[in-house]
């Protein structure tokens, strides 16, 4: 019986115009071109430069900023003012000014992020000329010890490769979260889901057969994001291959049944998408997808014990850059699979079925 369900699923996903392009194109996208946008990195910071000494050391230090990759010189201004008029005006970000053999950094504080970073990005430039002119003897006697610093994953602090793992995630919640929901929804609408309630299959037969072909398509979408990382990239898992499709399964349990949840409670399909949406953004903001928990506070913190998609991500983190094995993901394995198997068994007990 499940068999002709699942084939009845792929039927209806071949004879639809749009679906098939969505499930080729969206992981296409997602690993093409959000790596590239999705960047914490903070550069082309603008830098407007007032140099009223004109000496050697200060033309040195505006030529070490103008070929810094993180700013983009808007050149020399003849007065503080005029320079203050470009951060008025939106047109600079930071202003250095260079008077008497002193140094005064300006950054513009609406955008903070952008602002302490390209204060901080100057100020290395700034101790970095100071070390250079320093005599030999003095700049060996500056400090006690020398710090040397050693990144043992990720050593170009590249954040592609941060992201390019935790992009499956956002992969996965649309392929098995959000086709499944409007898949039934859609049967609710069109009247079609009661043709299903008033024969013998089984909730738990019925229920499968709305998962097993979703299962499928995520396996494909992991494999196809799997060869884009490798080829684009050159990104590949430094721990077992089979432990990225495991946890991915078990991602794909989760929201699956959490779609069919939101299906089962929902009678329209505008109602369904609102309600997958309000959840789906706060699990993925709160998940330490793009910011690390720990910066949370402490009550929003411990929503992350039952967040899934966090437990995804750190352990897909551990298995492609610090090449983790099933040991060192045993405690998000486990989680994982205890979230996926309780939200399936909410899934059926809400199903309905009306004989």
């Amino acid at each position: 019986m499940i068999k002709y369900l699942i084939q009845k699923e792929f039927l209806q996903i071949r004879r639809n115009a749009f679906l098939p392009r969505l499930i080729i194109i969206f992981p296409i996208m997602i690993m093409c071109v959000m790596p590239w946008v999705m960047n914490m990195e903070v550069k082309n910071i603008r830098v407007d430069v007032v140099d009223i000494d004109h000496t050697v050391e200060s033309q040195r230090l505006v030529g070490k900023i103008a070929a810094s990759s993180y700013f983009i010189f808007n050149g020399q201004k003849a007065t503080y003012a005029e320079a203050m008029k470009d951060i008025e005006n939106g047109r600079a970000d930071i202003i250095l000014e260079i008077r008497d053999g002193q140094y005064l950094i300006a950054a513009n504080a609406v955008n903070g992020t952008k602002g302490s970073m390209g204060s901080a990005y100057l100020s290395q430039i700034l101790n970095e000329e100071f070390a250079a002119a320093l005599p030999t003897a003095a700049a060996a006697n500056s400090s006690l010890f020398t710090l040397h610093s050693s990144l043992l994953y990720n050593p170009h602090q590249n954040y592609k490769l941060y992201m390019i793992p935790a992009l499956l995630a956002i992969v996965m919640m649309l392929m098995t979260g959000f086709l499944p929901t409007l898949n039934i929804v859609g049967e609710k609408e069109a009247g079609t889901i009661e043709q299903i309630n008033v024969t013998p299959v089984s909730k738990w037969a019925f229920i499968l057969s709305k998962l097993i072909p979703y299962w499928l398509i995520a396996l494909f979408v992991v494999t196809v994001c799997l060869l884009l990382a490798w080829l684009i990239y050159g990104l590949a898992p430094d721990g077992p291959l089979w432990l990225v499709y495991l946890l991915a399964m078990l991602l794909a349990l989760f929201f699956s049944s959490f779609g069919l949840i939101v299906s089962n409670y929902s009678d329209t399909m505008q109602q369904a998408m609102f309600v997958m949406w309000f959840f789906i953004v706060c699990i993925m903001l709160l998940s330490g997808l793009f910011t690390p928990t720990r910066s949370m506070p402490d009550w929003a913190y411990l929503t992350t014990y039952v967040n899934p998609m966090h437990y995804f991500i750190d352990a897909i983190r551990t298995v492609f850059i610090r090449g983790g094995g099933l040991r060192d993901v045993a405690h998000q394995v486990l989680a994982l699979l205890a979230i996926g198997l309780f939200m399936a068994t909410w899934a059926v007990q809400s199903y309905k079925k009306n004989s």
